[in-house]
């Protein structure tokens, strides 16, 4: 992507009652300040009221983000060094927040020029020219970022800018700014410029971005042009690539102010929150379920079968949790034709008032069920990197560590509750069925009454008061946990269902 104009899809229109010439400009006692002292001055704005600084941003206000305020205060440009999937791109485009909802610029300038501070020596003369007359138009924060992500097809004219030809074919001489196609580092001017992977783009290219960031000029064809660009650069990077023995020169990494470090989720509890946050769920996703896929994603991060360098990406658990709730509607879909019989349907009774009978039938819901992650090790296997030397076992540990993550979920959910009443319910000649396209209906007639049924939907946070696709779901999950933990056999058949019955 060259340039977003996010956050909002649509610009607004301007208020009415902004100035619209230089002299009303003048006139309102508006002042001049760079890109660098306006993000200043918001951010302490933002400090003193309390207001939220960083919207959307979840996991780094203890460690991310103060260095991100620093720099800011300090006005260094910076870059953000981490592994994939870490927010480096969010929070960065966050930056656009702390900028003046609407700034003057010269009306049809190119590069976003003030009235009060032309570069051009055409907006120097039209500003002599018009005077106090000369048009003022209002630029939102959102068409002031510019973002380039590092390519290697990426040239110094995407960047930079180059000669037009047609320009000089008009009579301009060469070296005049009016014959430049300007791109978008200039374009920029008076906003936000981010690359992203910055030590992919060439070396050569590297190098023209020295100037921009130390003596806020540009060079053209070798022609130095005294544009003093008003830009704060931030670049994004992987930590291995960002050093002496990879692809960044030396001189470029001299000319950031600040590099910050990003990182993954510290704590189970920020995966859960940016997955909740962030996943776009088509059907309903219990929190067991969800804390199954958070454990289940920082299990990869910390497992020695995958390469540490390249990182598991925060898309991973949200990915995960949206292809769960995907299996849970594509179940509700295909059983909508078996609907069980209609002096079935209704509301759920309260567990508490039917004593440990399941809940109600109804008609078949999207309510996910742990079961439904085991599709998330094939379809997902490729965003994450494994050492070489396990090529083939890719969804072999996959499984593993979600079975993994499960065990904990339910060590962590149901330690210490009585399921004596589960264990009882399946003996050597009773199995309850279960599997992607066994509906709730079918699995809570195999349980019937349990004792501790209500207790352990509790525990999982379905209340009491579920429906029967909540109980469903808490049933399941029980069944997986004690075949985990060993006091439950468990076999899959030819057609892909799953049994539960037996000792382990």
């Amino acid at each position: 992507m060259d340039r977003v104009t996010a956050p909002s899809p649509v610009t607004p229109a301007p208020p009415a009652d902004l100035p619209g010439t230089l002299g009303e400009l003048r006139a309102a006692g508006h002042a001049y300040r760079t890109v660098k002292q306006e993000l200043r001055e918001n951010l302490l704005a933002r400090m003193r009221s309390g207001a939220d600084r960083f919207p959307g941003i979840v996991g780094y206000d203890d460690t991310v983000l103060p260095e991100v305020e620093r720099a800011l205060l300090a006005g260094h440009d910076m870059v953000l060094l981490g592994e994939r999937g870490q927010g480096k791109t969010r929070l960065i485009r966050s930056l656009v927040g702390l900028l003046d909802e609407w700034t003057p610029v010269i009306a049809g300038s190119v590069l976003n020029e003030h009235p009060l501070r032309p570069l051009t020596p055409g907006s120097r003369a039209l500003v002599a020219e018009a005077g106090d007359d000369l048009p003022v138009a209002w630029l939102h924060r959102s068409l002031r970022y510019g973002e380039k992500l590092a390519t290697p097809d990426t040239s110094v004219g995407d960047l930079i800018g180059d000669v037009d030809p047609i320009r000089i074919a008009q009579g301009r001489t060469l070296g005049d700014p009016e014959t430049i196609h300007f791109g978008l580092v200039p374009r920029t001017n008076r906003g936000i410029f981010a690359v992203n992977e910055l030590p992919d783009l060439a070396e050569r290219i590297q190098v023209a971005l020295l100037n921009v960031l130390e003596e806020r000029d540009i060079q053209v064809r070798g022609y130095q042009l005294r544009l003093p660009l008003d830009l704060f650069m931030v670049a994004s990077a992987n930590p291995e690539d960002y050093t002496n023995r990879g692809r960044i020169i030396t001189p470029l990494k001299d000319r950031f102010g600040a590099e910050v470090r990003t990182h993954y989720p510290v704590d189970l509890d920020l995966e859960l929150t940016l997955i909740r946050q962030e996943a776009d769920l088509v059907a309903e996703v219990p929190e067991h379920v969800l804390e199954v896929l958070a454990r289940f994603a920082r299990a990869v991060r910390e497992s020695p079968s995958v390469d540490p360098r390249s990182g598991v990406s925060a898309r991973f658990a949200i990915a995960a949790a949206e292809t769960v709730a995907a299996a849970a509607l594509r179940r509700a879909g295909l059983l909508a034709a078996g609907l069980p019989p209609a002096e079935l349907s209704g509301r759920a009774p309260s567990t508490s008032e039917s004593d440990d009978k399941v809940p109600s039938l109804s008609s078949e819901g999207a309510v996910a069920r742990v079961g439904d992650a085991v599709s998330v090790t094939s379809t997902l296997r490729g965003k994450v990197e494994f050492e070489s030397g396990e090529e083939g076992r890719e969804v072999e540990i996959l499984g593993h560590l979600l079975r993994t993550a499960t065990a904990e979920t339910f060590r962590s959910r149901l330690a210490g509750l009585d399921l004596s009443g589960f264990t009882a319910l399946v003996d050597e000649d009773t199995v309850i069925e279960t599997g992607e396209l066994v509906g709730s209906a079918e699995l809570l007639r195999q349980v019937g009454t349990v004792p501790g049924l209500a207790k352990a939907l509790d525990r999982l946070g379905l209340g009491d008061a579920p429906t029967p696709d909540q109980a469903a779901a808490g049933v399941e999950f029980v069944l997986e946990g004690l075949h985990l933990t060993r006091r439950l056999g468990k076999d899959v058949t030819d057609s892909g269902r799953t049994r539960y019955g037996g000792r382990a």
